[in-house]
């Protein structure tokens, strides 16, 4: 058995789709399931599903021994200003996961996140260690302070699972985000309004170092993600923190273009200012080093950003025909 934690959101049901079309037993976890986010399960026959509680009441009680965790569940938005809760949710549910899975020797891949690198001044190099970066937001304090953590554990000898792997993810894009929200990538806010207005509105840069549109970020598509968490858990490696991106850096401009040319469309891009709550910590930039995991074997081809945005339109396309 396999265990998906967070697998009714984003990465963690394309993970789930996958295991399950492999043949792979799952145990999916999650919260409370909303109308949004249950829609990520259609299609998927052959699972079991436990509340986070549940499910982590049930390992601490032996109820439960499965074979290999992949811990995508979090409080991903950057936004979120309670501490105590991102402490609990995001640093304090991973320990325990991590000392199930090092007392029973097995596999623990986990998701950290590419806002541990903060605003980039100190680059965006999985080899840098947690405790020289400085996070925008709590959110990738969160996620750093369990990083810092977890190779603290493993530097003073402690025990740790059989393989593993935190996999600090770029900015994602691809089928079963909608659920999301303001927090969707731009490739699905684009085409949301071009299906409702024919044109997309983006965010004016607040950088004078960067055109309006001209941000920059490393647009990776959720299918290459799944593919390094799976290539990860299968294959021998050191454990460690492991970028999950394309190492190459594309405009906002580009994204929406291309969501324009996915539908057969001629760009209609207008701007409009940042909300204040998102200027305060936005990146203007960002851009995987991706030697790491290159240099462990894991050769996935990176989805170019054009291909991987007409695949994503096309699995939108074809939903909302079904649903008409």
């Amino acid at each position: 058995m396999i265990v998906v934690t967070g697998a009714a959101g984003f990465i963690g049901s394309n993970l789930a789709h996958r295991l399950a079309a492999e043949g792979h037993d799952l145990l999916l976890v999650d919260h409370p399931l909303t109308p949004a986010k249950l829609g990520n399960f259609a299609g998927l026959t052959r699972f079991r599903f436990l509340q986070h509680d549940t499910f982590l009441a049930d390992l601490a009680a032996d109820r439960l021994r499965p074979d290999a965790v992949f811990h995508l569940g979090a409080c991903s938005a950057t936004t979120e200003t309670d501490w105590d809760y991102l402490r609990r949710n995001n640093v304090e549910y991973s320990q325990h996961l991590w000392a199930w899975c090092a007392r029973q020797g097995r596999p623990l891949l986990y998701a950290s996140s590419a806002a541990t690198y903060g605003d980039g001044s100190r680059g965006f190099d999985d080899r840098t260690p947690p405790g020289e970066l400085t996070p925008l937001n709590l959110y990738g304090k969160s996620k750093n302070d369990f990083d810092a953590w977890a190779l603290a554990e493993v530097a003073a000898g402690r025990p740790a699972p059989s393989r593993w792997a935190g996999l600090k993810f770029f900015n994602v894009y691809g089928p079963r985000e909608q659920h999301k929200g303001r927090m969707a990538s731009v490739a699905w806010q684009t085409y949301r309004q071009v299906r409702a207005t024919g044109g997309m509105r983006l965010f004016r840069s607040t950088d004078p170092a960067y055109p309006d549109g001209g941000q920059l970020r490393d647009f990776v598509a959720v299918g290459d993600c799944v593919e390094h968490l799976l290539w990860l858990w299968r294959n021998p490696h050191p454990g460690g923190l492991y970028n999950s991106g394309t190492g190459v850096p594309r405009t906002f401009l580009d994204l929406a273009t291309a969501v324009f040319a996915a539908l057969g469309r001629e760009p209609e891009i207008s701007f409009a200012d940042m909300p204040a709550d998102l200027a305060r910590q936005y990146q203007n930039y960002t851009r995987a080093t991706v030697a790491k995991i290159k240099g462990v074997g894991c050769e996935v081809p990176a989805t170019p950003l054009e291909e991987g945005v007409r695949q994503y339109v096309s699995w939108l396309e074809d939903r909302a025909v079904k649903a008409a």
